[in-house]
């Protein structure tokens, strides 16, 4: 094999490769003469078919497979000989001329053919105790404890049906039929039976609630509302309807104490535990958005720190991935580039810096992981896919075969991990400051495009 570089340009490489037809013979021959023992063929007994005869049969299909195999053993040898790694997957150039394939099918030609690379760039990752970054947190407010309890009491607030006769108030519970009507004419989705409504709840279309403070059970009322012009529904949004409801059943709200009783309602042996079980997890969410928002500061330092060609395969897969989501949206919601204040190509420009964004922070996590020696254990995926299974109870064992079943999948899996790994490495070689916030600036939501 003979391989010439006629390309050197940033990351891109391409190569002309020569097979001769001699090398090419040879593969051929000792293919065929594997199959010499193997190969059944009317009129003659078993391993006695002459080599001739195999070739005339078999050689071309054979042949096929010796250049296929030839071919992708060139790519190797210039990847190893070269210590080049790809991108994207390599783009062959083959002879056009079928005549010169035929002489090369028939081990009578040397085959000559180009192949381009994409190579992934050569990044030094060097040291990080020149990245400082903020690490935000905020302190955990008793009342943030007492309201979560106290939601608690609401959702599982005991009701007493009222005295017959008797008017709505807010915070009753009702349970109620209803069917809803724009013009004369019922719309998909909006009709119910035995739907339980607390008033004051915010759980129906703004102004539904407060048309039935005063209702009684066996009353039929219409109750008017206009959906939100961003109601989800685009055929409904911004439209009034008139909803026929039916009262079937009037309830007042009663006391909830929380005690022991009310505890082990929830897995808590006392009221104290629930407590403690309550400040933990929300304990835990503050942790989280800390974390979240420590990452995104470290992501943003790393993101300033390196500078290198980037890979335009890969840039072009992740912004074509950015823009179907943002194109499906669209298509969603209704709403056009001009309604939100920009422009398509604005927005294109947008998306591909955020593209390139990823795809060099992706690259910098891989070769920090790579020269770190960061490994996932098998131990972590494990726990990951448990985590994801929490997400679909009953159907544990199902979600377990499709992860063992899909490589893909399970590299979602794995990935997250690796890349949180990698960054606790970071971490932990940084300057990180602690700084406290307000509540409001933790959980200040993050721009979810970046990164």
């Amino acid at each position: 094999m003979q391989a010439t570089e006629t390309l050197s340009q940033g990351l891109k490489r391409e190569y002309q490769v020569v097979l001769p037809a001699g090398e090419l013979a040879e593969k051929l021959d000792a293919q065929i003469a594997s199959m010499k023992d193997k190969v059944q063929i009317k009129g003659f007994r078993p391993g006695k078919v002459p080599v001739g005869h195999l070739k005339r049969v078999y050689g071309k299909s054979i042949m096929g497979d010796v250049v296929q195999e030839a071919v992708n053993a060139a790519q190797q040898k210039i990847l190893d000989d070269n210590k080049l790694r790809l991108a994207g997957a390599p783009k062959f150039n083959f002879p056009e001329d079928r005549g010169e394939m035929e002489k090369v099918l028939e081990a009578n030609g040397d085959l000559t053919f180009s192949v381009a690379f994409e190579i992934l760039p050569t990044i030094e990752v060097g040291t990080f105790d020149d990245v400082e970054i903020e690490s935000l947190v905020a302190e955990v407010p008793e009342s943030d404890i007492e309201d979560s309890i106290k939601r608690l009491v609401e959702r599982n607030r005991p009701y007493n049906a009222r005295e017959e006769g008797a008017g709505a108030e807010k915070d009753d519970k009702l349970t109620i039929d209803f069917v809803g009507k724009i013009g004369d004419e019922a719309f998909e989705g909006g009709a119910a039976q035995g739907v339980d409504l607390v008033l004051g709840s915010g759980q129906f279309i703004p102004g539904f609630e407060d048309q039935l403070v005063g209702a009684k059970v066996g009353d039929d009322v219409k109750v008017t509302v206009t959906f939100p012009a961003d109601y989800s529904a685009e055929n409904l949004a911004g439209k009034e309807a008139v909803f026929d409801v039916k009262v079937t059943a009037v309830a007042a709200p009663g006391e909830q104490a929380v005690d022991d009783e009310f505890a082990k309602g929830f897995g808590f042996e006392s009221a104290e535990k629930l407590r403690e079980g309550v400040a933990d997890r929300i304990k835990g969410d503050y942790a989280k958005a800390s974390r979240d928002k420590l990452k995104r500061a470290l992501l943003d330092a790393l993101d300033k720190k390196y500078s290198f060609d980037l890979p335009q395969e890969l840039v072009e897969q992740e912004f074509q991935g950015i823009w179907n989501q943002a194109m499906a949206q669209q298509r969603s919601t209704g709403k056009t580039f001009e309604d939100e204040g920009t422009t398509e190509e604005a927005q294109r420009a947008d998306y591909r810096r955020i593209a390139e964004r990823r795809v060099r922070l992706g690259l910098v996590v891989a070769e920090v992981g790579d020269s770190a020696g960061v490994q996932v254990t098998e131990d972590e995926v494990t726990r990951g896919i448990v985590e994801q299974a929490r997400a679909f109870p009953g159907q544990e064992k199902m979600l377990w075969d499709y992860y063992q079943k899909n490589p893909q999948a399970l590299a979602q899996i794995r990935a997250p991990i690796f890349e949180d790994k990698v960054i606790d490495h970071i971490l932990a070689k940084a300057k990180v400051t602690e700084k406290t916030v307000s509540k409001e600036e933790l959980f200040k939501p993050l721009d979810d495009e970046q990164a």
